[in-house]
């Protein structure tokens, strides 16, 4: 099989499910640490690999939260926005919904506007300095519960920056059902925000469809366990909701127990919308480009294949349609250059 890697390097993506502290690599987290003495997070970035190690879920969560008790001025936010579209200029991500948790920020005691102001100075910088165009989903960190909804619905709605384009929640999802949540993503997507919840990567298909009648998703975050649900597949596939896979993602967290058994396959054969992102890169070892190899191989794909694979991102994507036309033009000019050498 042809090593597809120098392709996939020089691809133009979109990524639509990576989270912000999540995408903090090594060097960013080291940064930060070193700020911030009193943490117990490592400063030394090969410490960090083993730190980043994950048990189960719920350990993930743990060490997730410790990486944003790190983050505690405007400067710090400014810092890790900014470095992080730098880490996605370097894989040709053109375009990225960048997934952020305000409430992590503000509770600790950031202020909200100087939350707002760094987030939007970085997302310009990013586009004007290196050809990254960032949108926002603000997301409620489930496991903070309904106070931690109301709070980012109304961040979301009453203090809306301009690169906001939608409305999740993540966290865990046992134990936090996602019908409590509907009249928070009600009031933001009656702001205009889309709705694109967390559902199914560690629950049942139920949850899914729970994230569909109450939540009114677009799109599905993870969706895992969509496969153990023909009828649930067969409505993603007729209406075209997209779902948010990231494969690396999934092992790390032991939400899939291996690689060869990711229902990736299925979601494809059922008809299923996929887009392939890596979720919190650094924290399991991957980016986008390796998740692509990672696709390749599960899927089958060649050039043509991945090509395909990168058009579904822009498809779903939020991005206006001039901005989609773009990119699709770019990633087919591309793909057209390197097969006719």
């Amino acid at each position: 099989m042809t090593d597809l890697h120098p392709f996939i390097a020089g691809l133009p993506k979109a990524e639509l499910h990576v989270h912000h502290v999540g995408s903090a690599s090594p060097r960013i987290v080291s940064e930060l640490a070193a700020r911030h003495p009193d943490s117990k997070v490592p400063t030394d970035p090969e410490a960090l690999v083993d730190y980043f190690t994950f048990t189960d879920f719920a350990h993930f969560i743990e060490v997730y939260l410790s990486v944003v008790d790190l983050i505690r001025t405007p400067e710090d936010v400014r810092l890790l926005t900014f470095e992080v579209a730098r880490d996605m200029a370097r894989q040709n991500i053109r375009y990225a919904e960048l997934t952020v948790t305000p409430y992590s920020s503000t509770s600790r005691g950031i202020p909200e506007v100087g939350f707002m102001e760094a987030i939007e100075d970085a997302r310009k910088a990013a586009e004007a300095e290196l050809g990254v165009v960032l949108r926002w989903c603000f997301d409620i960190p489930g496991e903070a519960g309904l106070a931690a909804a109301e709070e980012t619905a109304r961040l979301a709605v009453d203090l809306r920056p301009e690169g906001l384009v939608s409305f999740g929640l993540g966290g865990p999802e046992i134990g936090v059902p996602r019908p409590q949540f509907k009249p928070y993503f009600d009031r933001a997507i009656d702001a205009g925000l889309h709705s694109v919840p967390h559902a199914g990567e560690t629950t049942g298909p139920g949850t899914v469809w729970d994230a569909l009648r109450d939540l009114r998703a677009e799109r599905i975050g993870h969706g895992t366990s969509s496969v153990r649900d023909p009828e649930l597949l067969a409505h993603l596939a007729e209406h075209r909701i997209p779902l948010e896979v990231c494969p690396t993602s999934n092992i790390a967290t032991r939400a899939v127990a291996d690689l060869d058994e990711h229902p990736v396959k299925e979601m494809v054969a059922a008809g299923v919308l996929v887009t392939v992102n890596s979720d919190d890169p650094p924290m399991f070892g991957t980016d986008l480009n390796q998740e692509y190899g990672v696709a390749a191989r599960l899927l089958g794909l060649d050039e043509r294949g991945l090509a395909g694979l990168a058009r579904n991102g822009v498809e779903a994507s939020f991005l206006d349609a001039d901005g989609k036309k773009r990119l699709i033009a770019e990633i087919d000019t591309y793909t057209s250059a390197w097969l006719a050498r």
